[in-house]
């Protein structure tokens, strides 16, 4: 984005400051690239169903032990060891190939309400 800026300075600012505008510009964009360069090339990328695990999915088709759970717009195949209904919330806590492995979260217990006079 500076090196576009750099290049507008050049047809745009009057003749000394138009050069001093653009050497400016430029260094600064070429060093943007730099440490962008720089911050990004040692992340490790975090892609596929491994990016899933810990997140919540609803149980659409019940689970004993295969079924179906939707997780946002997608359904995938699922796995519960201890089973779960449709309608049920589970926790996906890993995958084997497609497949995801999910155990089923405990419904909230209702609390009791006192109400003191």
């Amino acid at each position: 984005m500076l090196i576009l800026l750099a290049i507008v300075l050049l047809f745009v600012l009057p003749a000394p400051w138009d050069l001093v505008g653009f050497v400016v510009a430029l260094v600064l964009g070429v060093g943007e690239l730099f440490l962008w360069n720089r911050t990004v090339r040692g992340r490790r990328r975090v892609v596929g169903a491994e990016t899933l695990i810990g997140t919540r999915a609803e149980v659409i088709e019940p689970c004993r032990p295969n079924g179906r759970v939707r997780l946002g717009a997608e359904t995938w195949d699922a796995a519960c060891e201890h089973g779960a209904s449709v309608g049920d919330v589970v926790e996906i806590v890993g995958r084997r190939g497609l497949r995801l492995l999910v155990s089923r979260v405990p419904a909230r217990s209702p609390t009791a309400v006192t109400l003191t006079e």
